[in-house]
């Protein structure tokens, strides 16, 4: 009984370890990772202006190129951007002289995590808000400078699954807040994160 109560903890003790380990690891970096700016661009809109505020349209009626026209156009679905300024100051400044950042604090993007959450606390994905999802991306961020980074905010066929099909007919409007969530390394392997939000209104919008 002892010897196997002994290597329970003992198992329990590796756990715990292995687990501080990675907590320890994640937060070892000598920068922080840093969202100067974080916006949506309307996929509708061809060059679309970054906002704080992304006005995601479910349904566009394009009208060219043919065989789409004013009088017969054509329901298309769009995929919405985000835009996000990124930088990667120190930790530790110093004192003087303050301490200037090396190549050792690049900080590399690799991944961008994006869910959705809504204020009235209705959260379900595939019920109240879209499913949450990742992209693949690649930027660095300099040292001492800062990436503006580009990636895919609500996807095309979001806007085919519920509950945002279902704004194609009628007037309703689903208010979100999307949380996106960027990972990366910097140059000497420390895992770094940073976590931004913006506003998105999804409905059926009127047609440019």
């Amino acid at each position: 009984m002892r010897t196997s109560i002994r290597l329970i903890g003992l198992a329990a003790l590796a756990a715990a370890t292995v687990s501080c380990g990675d907590v320890v690891r994640q937060g070892s970096s000598p920068v922080f990772l840093v969202i100067d700016q974080l916006q949506g661009i309307r996929g509708a809109v061809q060059l679309g202006t970054p906002s704080s505020t992304l006005i995601s349209d479910v349904i566009t009626n394009v009208t060219s190129p043919a065989p789409c026209a004013p009088d017969s156009p054509c329901p298309t679905i769009f995929g919405d951007s985000g835009q996000a300024i990124l930088r990667a100051p120190l930790k530790d400044t110093g004192t003087t002289p303050p301490l200037s950042p090396t190549t050792n604090n690049e900080v590399t993007i690799s991944r961008v995590h994006v869910e959705y959450i809504r204020a009235d606390g209705r959260n379900t994905p595939g019920v109240d808000v879209p499913f949450a999802f990742d992209n693949a991306v690649t930027g660095t961020v300099t040292a001492g400078g800062t990436l503006t980074m580009g990636f895919e905010l609500v996807r095309n066929v979001a806007k085919q699954e519920s509950p945002l099909v279902q704004l194609k007919q009628g007037s309703n409007i689903i208010l979100a807040i999307a949380r996106v969530t960027f990972y990366g390394t910097d140059r000497v392997g420390n895992a770094i994160q940073a976590t931004g939000q913006l506003s998105v209104e999804f409905g059926n919008f009127g047609d440019f």
